[in-house]
């Protein structure tokens, strides 16, 4: 059995979160190894954010472009994928090389290992035929992967998930969606902008079923002018594929055929490969269970969407500040010394990153490790229009038993939206605590609404008390100042 080695942090996944927590303890003088079996950067640079934002920019350029015949005069518009996948290729992947992510993590000072990593122990980690033991601890960032549900005959089928819908070279003539939330709606808008024939089918009885039903109304609609076709409360059944189609049936008798099958029905973490059985973790978690500093257990922590927080790059990130703050902590707490490699454990600067990042925390004292506080999350469904939120929905909100006052307006009813006239479609609904006098939700859809919605953020996040909210004074003429139009409609 080989001997362990020595080192400050071991860092297992090097995701988004992973490779910020890595990198920075990297750069304060700690001893790190990262390890990632995959890609350096995780989904989001590679399958999620980035590609996915260029293959809706481009979709959103030819939506655009038709809108002419409604205001200036006429145009005609011809679809054309290749640009995109070459753009998607060449300029957010790599063509889905990391070699340059790695670099960038190792001119840090971090030590890469291509592989796949598991606790063996207490503060041990191994990959392969190397066993590292991490004096200060370990920080798990290993995401999640595409849950495929278990509907008779998909496995032997070959689906779709996210990776093959980006990597892309030509597109189906259709394309069958299984899946209405974000994910799910974003390609099919991107697709059907492109001449793509495409049927969303969501089990639950309408679609992006987690936000407001106002927001699943006009994304529904939005999406069916792009001529996609949308089926709510339907449960799949079977699919079956012929060698060149697919085939979904579903419950009731329903029946839908396309060349390709996209599944976006979610996504789950993999607990049972990090060997966290041998460190009194339970692995039959959906999620990993932390604490307001992402402590998973004495000495690990985790950070993005392994936590069950949301699957969001931001929320990533935001996690990562504060564990990095936090192993520092833990680093100073133990005293600064040479580790069995020569290298330093702590050195001065990393006691300057600590203090910076606990005094920049969104709770806690200058000084302290910041703790998470997920009250003001934002989320954005990148469709057109957009539809941004951010803390509870009414639903959410009554059912805490909350005194919830309700603020809507649409839209097109501002002046913004009038000027605007084609692609207007949205509103702004607000969520306040009537007793407490402030904002605990809100959603923004329209053209930018995920814009938009920033400021509706900071109210959330601040608890800006209401009165203070109807005595700004909001820009003319712009999209946000139909905030102040939902103000005034509190009821």
């Amino acid at each position: 059995m080989a001997e362990p080695e020595l080192v400050d942090v071991v860092v297992i996944g090097l995701g988004v979160g992973g490779e910020e927590v890595a990198g920075r303890l990297a750069e304060a003088g700690l001893s790190v190894v990262g390890v990632e079996r995959d890609l350096v950067g995780g989904e989001c640079p590679y399958w999620g954010c980035i590609p996915s934002k260029m293959m809706i920019r481009a979709a959103n350029a030819l939506a655009e472009a038709r809108r002419v015949d409604g205001l200036a005069g006429a145009a005609q518009v011809q679809a054309d994928w290749a640009p995109v996948a070459k753009r998607i290729r060449e300029e957010a992947t790599d063509t889905w090389d990391d070699t340059v992510a790695v670099r960038r993590f190792t001119d840090r000072g971090g030590r890469f290992v291509r592989g796949s990593g598991r606790i063996d122990g207490p503060g041990r980690v191994r990959v392969g035929d190397q066993v590292f033991q991490a004096r200060h601890g370990i920080v798990l960032g290993t995401g999640t992967r595409p849950s495929v549900p278990p509907i008779d005959g998909l496995a032997d089928t070959p689906y779709w998930t996210n990776h093959q819908a980006i990597e892309v070279e030509e597109l189906p003539a259709s394309l069958l969606v299984l899946g209405g939330g974000a994910i799910g709606l974003e390609l099919a808008q991107v697709f059907a902008r492109f001449g793509v024939r495409v049927t969303v089918v969501e089990a639950l009885e309408r679609v992006l079923a987690v936000e407001e039903p106002e927001a699943s109304e006009v994304a529904a609609a939005a999406l069916r002018a792009d001529g996609v076709e949308i089926h709510t409360g339907v449960r799949a059944e079977r699919v079956e594929h012929d060698g060149s189609r697919f085939t979904l049936r579903g419950a009731g008798g329903a029946e839908f055929t396309a060349d390709r099958l996209l599944v976006v029905t979610g996504r789950r973490a993999h607990l049972d490969e990090l060997g966290l059985d041998t460190v009194g973790v339970d692995a039959a978690q959906r999620y990993l269970a932390v604490d307001d500093r992402l402590h998973v257990t004495d000495g690990i922590w985790a950070v993005g969407d392994v936590t069950g927080e949301g699957a969001f790059t931001h929320i990533a990130m935001y996690q990562a500040a504060i564990v990095i703050a936090d192993v520092l902590a833990r680093a100073r707490l133990a005293g600064a010394g040479p580790d069995a490699s020569g290298t330093a454990s702590v050195v001065g600067g990393a006691m300057g990153a600590s203090s910076s990042l606990a005094a920049s925390g969104s709770s806690g004292s200058a000084g302290s490790v910041p703790r998470a506080d997920y009250r003001a999350l934002p989320r954005v469904t990148f469709t057109d229009p957009e539809v941004g939120a951010v803390g509870l929905t009414e639903r959410q909100a009554r059912e805490r038993g909350i005194n919830v006052q309700v603020g809507f307006t649409k839209l097109s009813s501002s002046t913004r939206g009038w000027i605007h006239q084609v692609g207007d479609e949205g509103f702004i609904k607000l969520i306040a605590d009537a007793d407490q006098g402030v904002l605990i939700g809100a959603t923004s859809v329209g053209p930018a609404g995920g814009e938009v919605l920033s400021a509706l953020v900071v109210a959330v996040h601040a608890a800006v008390p209401l009165s203070q909210l109807r005595h700004m004074i909001y820009a003319y003429p712009t999209f946000h100042r139909a905030i102040e139009d939902a103000l005034r409609n509190l009821s």
